[in-house]
């Protein structure tokens, strides 16, 4: 596979893929939490919206209602602030600043001057704590860490999702180069993951390169597959997600499969990314509808499909787009809330200099 010309529709259409699909995710994670993918489908049911194929509808006096209000049918006005979005950002920073070289020390360090501590969970907060409680005062200015940075990853999260919603960008920025992309990703993930965490990130960022160099989501699948090692359980867990598209006991199977595994893994969540964008036929909705309403990590998944499906060069509708208006909601230091149309050519402009 070679380098293909960079297509700022594509890259648009990535960026309002992952923001609408982060926003139909977002009112229900809690309640996947808390009661799983027959918690969802109860919700769903109840405010007449299965199959989900629109924002999710309102149902006052519910976990929805308490905590995912904003994000409702209806009542968006903007992208709220989300940490699979802030990731993203990151990610575009660091390429504006550091370039194709930087290193894992450069991520550690931007995560001190961009990220609050309260804005991260699981594997990153606990990377983050080691961060602080062990780096030299002059890190953030420049200086070396002043210890192992590896002991960052030392973490019981360290297989969990955290690296994957962070690697998206790096894929987009890099058109027919999964290896680049896929390395960029191992850095980035390295601070905070190990083993299948890191797979995970790597084949994500490598199928976002692939897909638009590649006539179909099937050879982009096998191109992503030669940046893991293929005995990993990454690796299986695409092959499993692959093998379930189109199937009606598809959702049923991957739980059976995944059964007592944490919501927030990797493996089952990456199983249903390529189960729902191998599914979805070329419509926007039914791919992160169906993502989100699979249940675990919702709005996770539903960024990641959203993104990964707009660099297919099938459009995502307006009726996604039109409610948040552009307005990307952010929670990091310096950066409150961007306009789509800013980040697309700031992305377009970093991916030219690759």
């Amino acid at each position: 596979m070679q380098a293909t010309t960079v297509d700022p529709s594509r890259i648009r259409s990535a960026w309002q893929g992952r923001i609408s699909g982060c926003m139909l995710g977002k009112p229900v994670e809690v309640l996947s939490f808390q009661q799983g993918q027959e918690g969802i489908q109860a919700y769903l049911r109840e405010a007449g919206a299965l199959p989900l194929r629109d924002y999710v509808p309102l149902v006052e006096g519910t976990v929805v209602d308490q905590l995912g209000r904003a994000c409702c049918r209806g009542l968006i006005t903007r992208a709220e602030p989300d940490d699979d979005i802030n990731y993203t950002l990151i990610a575009l920073l660091l390429l504006e600043e550091k370039g194709i070289n930087f290193t894992t020390t450069d991520v550690a360090r931007a995560w001190l001057c961009l990220l609050p501590a309260g804005a991260t969970w699981t594997a990153e907060r606990a990377a983050y704590r080691t961060l602080l409680c062990n780096m030299a005062d002059e890190f953030v200015n420049g200086e070396e860490p002043g210890f192992d940075l590896a002991e960052c990853s030392n973490n019981d999260f360290n297989d969990w999702i955290g690296a994957q919603i962070r690697a998206d960008l790096y894929g987009w920025v890099c058109p027919g180069r999964p290896a680049l992309a896929a390395e960029l990703a191992r850095r980035d993930a390295s601070l905070s993951h190990r083993g299948e965490g890191v797979n995970g990130a790597a084949f994500i960022a490598a199928l976002a390169a692939a897909i638009p160099a590649t006539d179909n989501l099937d050879d982009a699948f096998d191109a992503a597959l030669e940046q893991i090692p293929g005995d990993s359980k990454a690796a299986a867990a695409v092959r499993l997600g692959r093998a379930l598209a189109g199937k009606a006991e598809a959702v049923a199977s991957m739980h059976k499969a995944y059964a007592g595994m944490s919501p927030v893994h990797t493996l089952n969540n990456l199983a249903l990314v390529v189960w729902a964008l191998s599914s979805a036929q070329g419509d926007f909705g039914t791919a992160i509808g169906d993502a989100v309403a699979a249940g675990w990590d919702t709005d996770c998944n539903g960024a990641t499909v959203g993104g990964l499906f707009g660099l297919t060069g099938d459009p995502v509708p307006d009726s996604w787009t039109r409610p948040w208006a552009g307005r990307i909601g952010l929670s990091l230091a310096g950066y409150t809330e961007l306009q789509v149309d800013d980040v697309v050519d700031r992305t377009v402009a970093v991916a030219r200099t690759l």
